[in-house]
């Protein structure tokens, strides 16, 4: 983990919705790895943005409308990418991923411009239905981009600051994930994997399981 001493230029993008038990927690070790955290309210209606305790490094962005993780992740990203921020992490709110792994993708970095947390090598926590569905997009998307993509559904990732510079997302929801690797691949970036840990718990998934696979087809024709 040898980022732990620069992390000046870094900062992590937590798009969140209805997460009022777990974003101060993400939050705070998250504080630990970057110098400056956007956390984006996709129209939350239990308080979370309320409950999020204030910090001169953390900054809330807040949605009225629950507009999608995709519209979220772009909001965020363009914010860190205004305030001079070269690399940007991104991480979910519902504890899924470990903050403490966020040096193991910044390292990825000085090979990479995009690196992504991969979870396969450890599926014992994984529902069987995501690892089918993760198995079959990153199949289909590594034919599409010409690149070896190996859990392209993993939101736990770390850009390049030129990836938000020259590639803007058009999709809301979570399909923009796949949309972005996409047009990084035809614009000639070089992506990456990391082994991150896989975490499943008791919370309720938010994707709708129809409407996410039809945008997903959708997006293999840009």
């Amino acid at each position: 983990m040898t980022r732990l001493n620069n992390i000046n230029n870094v900062a992590a993008v937590i798009p969140f919705y209805n997460e009022r038990d777990t974003i101060n927690e993400v939050i705070e070790r998250t504080k630990n790895y970057v110098s400056y955290i956007f956390a984006v309210d996709d129209g939350s209606t239990d308080g979370s943005s309320e409950a999020i305790i204030k910090s001169e490094n953390v900054f809330v962005i807040r949605d009225s409308i629950n507009r999608g993780k995709g519209y979220a992740l772009r909001t965020g990203m363009n914010a860190a990418f205004k305030k001079g921020f070269t690399e940007i992490v991104t991480l979910d709110a519902d504890l899924q991923h470990k903050p403490e792994e966020i040096p193991f993708l910044l390292n990825g970095l000085s090979d990479f411009d995009v690196v992504i947390g991969n979870r396969l090598n450890d599926l014992k926590g994984m529902p069987f239905q995501r690892r089918f569905s993760n198995r079959i997009t990153s199949k289909l998307l590594s034919i599409k981009t010409g690149q070896k993509l190996l859990d392209s559904q993993c939101g736990f990732r770390a850009y390049r600051s030129e990836i938000i510079e020259k590639i803007q997302t058009e999709k809301n929801g979570y399909e923009a994930e796949s949309e972005i690797l996409i047009r990084a691949s035809l614009m000639g970036f070089r992506i990456g994997f990391t082994d991150v840990s896989t975490i499943y718990g008791n919370e309720k998934s938010k994707m709708n399981g129809f409407r996410t696979t039809v945008d997903f087809i959708k997006i293999l024709f840009l």
